[in-house]
C-alpha cells in the first residue's frame, strides 16, 4: 500500500479547509501542497528501486480522486509530480545523479515538477507540432529562451520541465530539466480562470536561462518528437479522478444541505421529499457511475487506448452534469459561495479541458471506429476469397 488511508483523509481535509481562500485570492496554495508533502503523498509513486513505495498508476488515481475532494487546483500541482516520479519508475529516462539529487531535496521541502509544453504560436502539442522554445549550446551545458503558457503550479514549481528544440545540426527536441529562481525566469501573471484558480497556471518566460549539461531528458529527432495521444491515455484518465473528486465533494455538500434545510412549511428536512431523494439518486448515478468506469478501466484496460480514452470522455461528462444536476436542484444556495457548490461547479468546467481536449479524443475514437470496420472488411473479403462454389449440373 503506497499510502495510509487515514493521513490521506487527514490531508484531504486540510486541502478543503483551505480550499476556498485559496480559490478566492488565487495565491499558490502552500497551505495544501505542504500538506501533501509532509504526508509522503508527492513520492507516493518513486520506483522501490530509488527507496520509494512504488505506487502504481491506480494507487495514483486514488489518491488524487481524495485530494480533489480536498482542493483540486492541489491535486493538479501534485499530479504532475506524482506523474513524473511515476514515469521515472517505468521508463527510468532522469540522469541517476539528477534524479538522486532530486528525491534529496524532497526529503526538506515539496519538490515540485511541472511540464512546460504550450506554447502561444504553437498552442497544445497534443494536436501536433514542434517547438519554438530554443535550448542552445553552452560551454558549460545549455541556454534556453523561449515563452510557455499554462505552466500549472508556475510560482511554486521546483523544476519546470521545458520542452524545446536544439540548437544542433541536425536539430534535435528533448526535454530540459530547469531549476526555479534562475536568471532569466519571468512568470508572467495572467492566470485568469473561471475554475481553477489557486493552480497559478500562468505563462513562462524563460531568456537565456542557463542550466547544466546533464538537464536533459529524452533528446530525440524532430520525426519522433510528436505527442502520442494514445500512449498518455491512462494517465489523462488519471488525472480525471480530481475531477472525481470535485463531484463527489459537490456530492456531499448537496447531501448535507438536504438534510441540515427544513423549511417551516415542512417541518422536516427536505432530504425526506421525493423531490430530492430522486435528485440525489440522480446524482449518485453519474458520480458513482463516473467512479467506477474510471477505477475499472484503470485496472482492466491499461492495454486498450480505446478504452481508456472512452472511459475518460464518458466518466467526465458525467461528472460535469452531476454538478450541474446538484447546483440547479438546489437553486439560489447552490449558486452562492457559501455552501461551496458554486466552486465546485466552477472547476468542474476544467475535466475535459486538459490535453488531448475531447474534440481531439473523439476525433481518436472515430478514426479508430474507422479502422476497425475497414480491417473486418478486409478480413471478410479474405475469407470469402478462400471459399469454394459449388457448381450445379
Amino acid at each position: 500500500m503506497p499510502y495510509d488511508t487515514g493521513l490521506l483523509n487527514a490531508t484531504t481535509r486540510i486541502l478543503a479547509e483551505a480550499a476556498p481562500e485559496a480559490d478566492r485570492t488565487g495565491q499558490f496554495p502552500w497551505t495544501g501542497i505542504h500538506a501533501v508533502h509532509a504526508s509522503g503523498l508527492l513520492e507516493s509513486t518513486v520506483a522501490s528501486r530509488h527507496g520509494g513505495r512504488g505506487g502504481t498508476l491506480y494507487d495514483a488515481a486514488q489518491i488524487l480522486a481524495a485530494l480533489g475532494r480536498g482542493d483540486p487546483s492541489v491535486a493538479l500541482i501534485s499530479a504532475m509530480t506524482i506523474f513524473n516520479h511515476l514515469g521515472q519508475a517505468g521508463k527510468n529516462h532522469w540522469p541517476e545523479d539528477l534524479y538522486k539529487r532530486l528525491l534529496t531535496e524532497a526529503k526538506h521541502r515539496p519538490l515540485l515538477l511541472n511540464a512546460a509544453r504550450v506554447e502561444p504560436e504553437l498552442g497544445s502539442p497534443a494536436r501536433g507540432g514542434l517547438p519554438a522554445t530554443l535550448a542552445r549550446r553552452t560551454a558549460k551545458g545549455w541556454s534556453i529562451t523561449g515563452r510557455k503558457m499554462f505552466v500549472t503550479g508556475a510560482h511554486g514549481l521546483t523544476h519546470f520541465l521545458v520542452w524545446a528544440t536544439t540548437d544542433e545540426t541536425p536539430a534535435r527536441v528533448g526535454t530540459f530539466v530547469v531549476p526555479s529562481g534562475l536568471p532569466g525566469i519571468h512568470v508572467i501573471e495572467n492566470w485568469k480562470s473561471l475554475g481553477m484558480r489557486a493552480t497559478g497556471s500562468h505563462d513562462v518566460q524563460y531568456t537565456d536561462v542557463e542550466i547544466p549539461a546533464e538537464n536533459v531528458l529524452e533528446l530525440v529527432d524532430p520525426s519522433v518528437a510528436q505527442q502520442d495521444n494514445r500512449a498518455h491515455a491512462s494517465m489523462t484518465l488519471a488525472l480525471t479522478a480530481i475531477y472525481l473528486g470535485v463531484a463527489e465533494a459537490a456530492q456531499e455538500a448537496f447531501i448535507r444541505f438536504a438534510h441540515e434545510r427544513v423549511p417551516t412549511n415542512l417541518g422536516h428536512p427536505i432530504a425526506r421529499t421525493e423531490r430530492f431523494v430522486t435528485l440525489s439518486g440522480e446524482i449518485d448515478l453519474l458520480v458513482s457511475g463516473a467512479r467506477d468506469i474510471i477505477f475499472d478501466a484503470l485496472k482492466n484496460g491499461l492495454n486498450d487506448a480505446e478504452r481508456l480514452i472512452r472511459a475518460r470522455l464518458t466518466a467526465g461528462r458525467q461528472l460535469r452534469e452531476a454538478v450541474q444536476v446538484a447546483v440547479r436542484g438546489l437553486g439560489n444556495p447552490g449558486l452562492g459561495a457559501d455552501l461551496g457548490l458554486e466552486r465546485h461547479f466552477r472547476d468542474i468546467q476544467a475535466v475535459l479541458v486538459h490535453a488531448p481536449q475531447e474534440d481531439t479524443s473523439v476525433s481518436i475514437l472515430g478514426r479508430a471506429a474507422f479502422d476497425k470496420w475497414n480491417r473486418e472488411q478486409a478480413a471478410a473479403s479474405h475469407y470469402t476469397a478462400d471459399i469454394p462454389i459449388l457448381k450445379t449440373a
